[in-house]
């Protein structure tokens, strides 16, 4: 490993931590010659992702390029740069669980779409305008309708939020084929 400041081959081992995905392990060195401290990453070596473009073009998967359109995307939200990079590493690894190895831009703009949806609807309505190419005020209402629309769709199906007017008894809980607990609704 080079140290970025002076170039020399011999650093030491400050610190070694695996990262929340478990991808990747983070080093924190120090070079032997000039005692300068900078971090490496070590991640296994994966099959490469092609990117189909809209073009029709070919480029190498960047999982940089991703997660800097995904902060872009969380600039003053909550969204921390450790859940962007965790959001990048599940993406990445749904890709590589996928034999064929090549993904149009799309499908993985669509990745992302569904995981900020449930993170943050802000970085999910910034990601969506930039890669949906939004012309408009439009186009920004009509996204933020369906997104209302998606999320009271999922409030009425939710069997745990029951209301004291539901006809539907409230769900039992079984283990190993045996009843252990009646959830009760006020």
């Amino acid at each position: 490993m080079h140290c970025p400041n002076c170039q020399h081959t011999e650093s030491r081992v400050l610190e070694s931590r695996s990262t929340e995905s478990g991808q990747s392990i983070r080093r924190r060195r120090e070079c032997l010659n000039c005692k300068q401290r900078f971090t490496t990453y070590e991640r296994i070596e994966l099959v490469p992702i092609t990117v189909i473009k809209r073009d029709s073009s070919r480029e190498s998967f960047d999982r940089d390029k991703l997660l800097r359109g995904i902060l872009r995307a969380c600039e003053k939200t909550k969204v921390s740069y450790q859940k962007a990079e965790l959001i990048v590493d599940n993406i990445e690894a749904r890709l590589q669980q996928n034999p064929g190895r090549e993904f149009s831009s799309s499908e993985i703009g669509e990745l992302v779409l569904q995981n900020l949806r449930y993170e943050n609807e802000v970085a999910y309505i910034r990601f969506a305008s930039v890669y949906r190419k939004f012309q408009g005020i439009k186009d920004f209402i009509e996204t933020l309708n369906h997104l209302q629309s998606e999320n009271s769709q999922e409030a009425e199906f939710n069997p745990w939020q029951l209301s004291s007017k539901s006809n539907i008894s409230s769900p039992t809980v079984y283990l190993k084929d045996k009843q252990v607990d009646t959830l009760q609704t006020q």
